[in-house]
């Protein structure tokens, strides 16, 4: 693994990891709202074994990439980023978007001029997404804004946020998600104002969350539109975010569209099932990415 640092949109300098022989086929992989680039390390290195060349990034305020000063935070910013990134490669990468990466990856491909990527892969994200399942991510990125005391405490949090998987057994994984500050605390690799620059989200105000969650699909809906190339969609079989009803009506959006329901798993679908999450993604790139 070669860890590497990109400039992307606003001179913001992403980190990333390389994995694979860059002669391989690319895959862009792009996480969720509070996770960072080692959510994918499991199955990074599995297609960089079967062949592919993956690139896992830390998205801007995330992990260990830089902070927007401005918290310029949006699908459209992040999609800006995807933009950046992709000049990385010789040829259209396959993206594999989680969440807040698939909702940038849409967003990226709404306004472009041409097809972005050789397929796409949307891990639990579609437009007609369930607005409680992702208050539920918001409420858990905000809470413990002083952190933690050890990373017992940290583990006993993500617990109680993901009471369908196993508390981890060695809570010394955590410290790639948590940084130590100077008073001994652990706190979250994210920046706080993610969470404040989404007012669709937090807000009291119905109506401002409607406005925010009508512009969201909106742009999810025409970025999907806009996608000709093979699309996964892979949903959480017990997803809060995506109920069975918007998975089908995205397959309804997009006729095309490929989808696989793994059994079992939550919103954070490759950290639930990992061998599963895996076989989906290389399957459908084996077929339209090949190595």
């Amino acid at each position: 693994v070669r860890t590497v640092t990109i400039t992307a949109a606003d001179d913001i300098q992403l980190t990333a990891d390389e994995w694979g022989d860059p002669s391989g086929p690319p895959v862009l992989m792009c996480h969720g709202a509070g996770q960072n680039r080692h959510a994918w390390k499991t199955t990074a290195q599995t297609l960089a074994d079967r062949g592919w060349f993956v690139l896992t990034v830390d998205a801007r305020g995330h992990g260990d990439s830089d902070w927007s000063t401005q918290a310029l935070y949006d699908s459209e910013d992040i999609g800006r980023d995807i933009v950046a990134l992709l000049q990385r490669f010789e040829s259209p990468p396959a993206i594999v978007g989680a969440s807040m990466g698939g909702m940038a990856a849409l967003a990226a491909q709404r306004t472009a001029a041409r097809q972005l990527y050789i397929a796409v892969v949307l891990v639990d994200i579609t437009p007609d997404f369930d607005m409680e399942g992702a208050q539920r991510v918001i409420a858990f990125m905000s809470g413990n804004p002083e952190g933690f005391a050890d990373l017992d405490e940290a583990a006993d949090a993500i617990a109680a946020y993901n009471p369908h998987r196993a508390r981890p057994s060695e809570p010394s994984g955590l410290a790639r998600v948590l940084r130590q500050r100077s008073d001994g605390r652990w706190i979250w690799r994210w920046d706080p104002s993610y969470v404040s620059s989404k007012p669709g989200f937090n807000s009291d105000d119905a109506e401002t969350m409607a406005s925010h969650m009508e512009r969201t699909r909106r742009i999810m809906t025409e970025g999907a539109q806009a996608v000709t190339t093979p699309m996964l969609l892979v949903r959480g079989g017990q997803s809060d975010l995506v109920t069975p009803e918007a998975a089908q009506s995205f397959c309804e959006l997009v006729p095309d569209a490929e989808f696989v329901d793994v059994a079992g798993t939550g919103h954070m679908v490759a950290g639930d099932d990992n061998d599963a999450f895996t076989d989906a993604v290389s399957e459908f790139l084996s077929r339209h990415h090949p190595v």
